[in-house]
């Protein structure tokens, strides 16, 4: 299992190896979602520790935060395994 910390409120969620990200920022954690397909770029979020049990970044995270590889889409990104705390 997965595991996921809100650093803003302490929040966490456990959810399974491979999951998406974007249904726990959404529903549990309540980060803003716009377009849901990494071109608005609302549900920017920032790892601020275990980036490296995520997905690589995407063409689409690549191109709106380049050079910023603590910086994410919630949209976009799946958590592989282990824990990631992330703000937003």
């Amino acid at each position: 299992m997965a595991k996921i910390i809100l650093i803003n409120t302490g929040q966490q969620e456990e959810l399974l190896d491979g999951s998406s990200l974007k249904e726990v920022c959404d529903n549990k954690f309540r980060i803003p979602f716009g377009c849901e397909d990494g071109i608005c770029g609302t549900c920017r979020i920032k790892i601020t520790d275990g980036k490296e049990n995520l997905t690589p970044k995407n063409q689409k995270e690549e191109d709106m935060f380049p050079g910023e590889s603590d910086v994410r889409l919630a949209c976009q990104c799946k958590i592989n395994k282990g824990l990631i705390k992330i703000d937003y």
